[in-house]
């Protein structure tokens, strides 16, 4: 599959997201909306609310990844909302093959994210209940840190383990013109860049250039 590019809002301007996402229509595959609940992880972020308002906005379809604590209770509701893909962690849901079909049955893309330390084999037998797996290459939390190298042998395990079932395999944390080869590399195909994309001087170009090395090692 051709690398598709998901810019992460938690690196936008909080005062302008409708102006920042636009910034980026031209050029990203999805909007990334990192929802996070001071729970799962050590952050609050944007909730249901502000994913509501973005979406009638947005010319892009929304990529929520829900880093929060009862993902079987609240997933649904974003893709009722309109998400175009809803992603839950592993190590929260409780119910994760009954949330997983709800949130396909509401329309959206399901996925099934993984921290780092988390090994991904475990979850084989889930591939067929996802349209895509994320892999966490920082510890979920906080925008700019640097990409954990360690997980990238987890990537081409994951990979190999998908095979030729039809699921993205997304990359999340510390993605950035330094990285994204790596990943490619090692298997990825859907690539989550925050500040590598909001820090730069022309977020769209950023966009434009993360995929081309994108493409260029997915070749190799």
């Amino acid at each position: 599959m051709a690398p598709q590019i998901s810019p992460s809002i938690l690196s936008a301007d909080f005062t302008r997201l409708a102006d920042d996402v636009a910034i980026i229509a031209g050029a990203a595959d999805w909007v990334h909306v990192d929802v996070m609940d001071n729970h799962f992880v050590p952050n609050l972020t944007l909730g249901l609310p502000v994913v509501e308002a973005l979406l009638k906005t947005s010319a892009l379809p929304l990529d929520c990844h829900l880093m929060i604590e009862d993902p079987d209770r609240w997933a649904p509701q974003y893709a009722e909302a309109g998400a175009g893909s809803v992603t839950i962690h592993a190590e929260a849901a409780k119910a994760p093959i009954r949330t997983l079909r709800t949130i396909r049955a509401a329309g959206a893309r399901a996925g099934l994210g993984i921290n780092p330390a988390t090994p991904v084999e475990p979850y084989e037998d889930l591939l067929g209940e996802i349209d895509m797996l994320l892999l966490m290459t920082v510890e979920p939390g906080f925008g700019g840190q640097r990409f954990l190298d360690v997980v990238l042998p987890k990537v081409r395990r994951a990979r190999a383990l998908i095979g030729d079932r039809p699921v993205w395999l997304q990359v999340d944390g510390g993605v950035s013109a330094e990285t994204i080869e790596r990943c490619a590399e090692a298997g990825a195909d859907v690539f989550v860049a925050g500040s590598a994309v909001y820090g730069a001087d022309d977020p769209a170009e950023a966009v434009r250039k993360l995929r081309g090395q994108a493409e260029e090692a997915a070749a190799r």
